[in-house]
Parts: structure tokens; sequence; C-alpha cells
């Protein structure tokens, strides 16, 4: 499923779009700018990595909520940040579940950069509570 370029609050303020929404995976994208920077320090800030990796992982987990379910909220969320980003690079985070019971869902994510999706920036899993 492909949708509008915008997403709506934080996500889309931080310009996250998303590509990709099935049962088996969520794919999101990410242009990086100065704004998504650590101040002062020019790499990729953790927050717009985590952000980005929740999001696509939050998508998915809505997408396959169970029969009766009326949401989720997040648990948990792991990152392990391995490389950095910089302006112009654009950034795809794949997201796929690993358990999608009646009361959890748990979801794998990986940040790369678009042109060389073999190498992660980040790696996270999340762990959503189902409503």
């Amino acid at each position: 499923m492909t949708t509008a370029p915008s997403l709506p609050g934080l996500p889309g303020a931080l310009g996250i779009q998303l590509t990709h929404l099935g049962g088996d995976r969520v794919t999101m994208t990410l242009t990086v700018s100065a704004e998504h920077l650590v101040p002062d320090v020019g790499h990729i800030h953790a927050g717009t990595l985590v952000t980005l990796a929740d999001t696509a992982c939050g998508y998915g987990c809505r997408h396959t909520l169970p029969d009766g379910a009326t949401g989720f909220v997040t648990l948990e969320l792991k990152a392990n940040l391995l490389r950095s980003a910089r302006v112009g690079d654009r950034l795809l985070c794949t997201a796929t579940p690993v358990h999608r019971g009646r009361r959890t869902h748990v979801w794998d994510a990986a940040v790369t950069l678009a042109e060389d999706p073999t190498k992660p920036l980040a790696l996270f899993r999340c762990t959503q509570l189902i409503l």
C-alpha cells in the first residue's frame, strides 16, 4: 500500500513516509535533513531513528490487530545504533513481525541507507500491548 507523502503527528513533522503496509512487512523512508541531527555535532539524533522504527512497528501492529482489539501501546523498544547518517541520506526502515498474539505483538525493525540495505544503521525490537 502506498500513501500520501506525509503522515500525521510527529512522524509527519519529521518527514517520515509510508511506502509499504502489508501483513508481514512495513517500509518507511526518511530523507535526513539538518533538523534530524544532534545540534553542533552533525550526526543523526537517536530520537529520529527511534521515531522512524517505532512508527513502522506501530503501523504494522495497528494493521494486524486481532479481532476485538481497540488499539495498542508500546511497552518496550530496544535500539542498537550501529552507524550514522548524513544530511541528504535517504533512510529505509523495514519492520517485520516476530510474534502477533492476542495480548502482545513483537516487531523487529532495521534502518538502513536506501541505497545499501545490506548495512544497518540501527536495529530495533518493539513490544506492543494489545488493548
